[in-house]
């Protein structure tokens, strides 16, 4: 069974660089469409960026477009999310979610329910 354990939170300052590590283990990363997530307080949970089985198409939400990156390497069975120029609207829970979509697929979606497996979460807060 697939375990995901994200990793890299902290606080920052508007403006500044973080990157999240998911990691996977139980099951090979490989065969997973992978998304990223986050849910700022009193807001619902929203898709930030995802990235397909294949590695070919990855999407981002347009409020990070241009500023984030997501990618993944599969001999680490680690996801990432490069976030830089961050603002205060950045300020969540990011969590990442992984669906067994097959070693090429080329889908991926940046909706919360097409995705059964979720990490813990880790908290990014951007703050002066």
């Amino acid at each position: 069974q697939l375990r995901l354990v994200e990793s890299g939170g902290g606080l920052v300052q508007p403006g500044e660089s973080l990157t999240l590590s998911c990691a996977a283990s139980g099951s090979y990363l490989d065969y997973y469409s992978i998304g990223w997530f986050r849910q700022a307080p009193g807001k619902e949970r929203e898709g930030v960026a995802c990235i397909t089985a294949s590695t070919k198409i990855t999407k981002y939400a347009d409020s990070v477009k241009g500023r984030f990156t997501i990618s993944r390497d599969k001999p680490k069975s680690t996801l990432y999310l490069q976030m830089n120029d961050l603002t205060s609207e950045d300020t969540a829970v990011y969590y990442c979610a992984a669906e067994d979509t097959g070693y090429y697929s080329d889908w991926c979606a940046l909706y919360d329910d097409d995705y059964r497996t979720w990490g813990q979460g880790a908290q990014v807060t951007v703050s002066s």
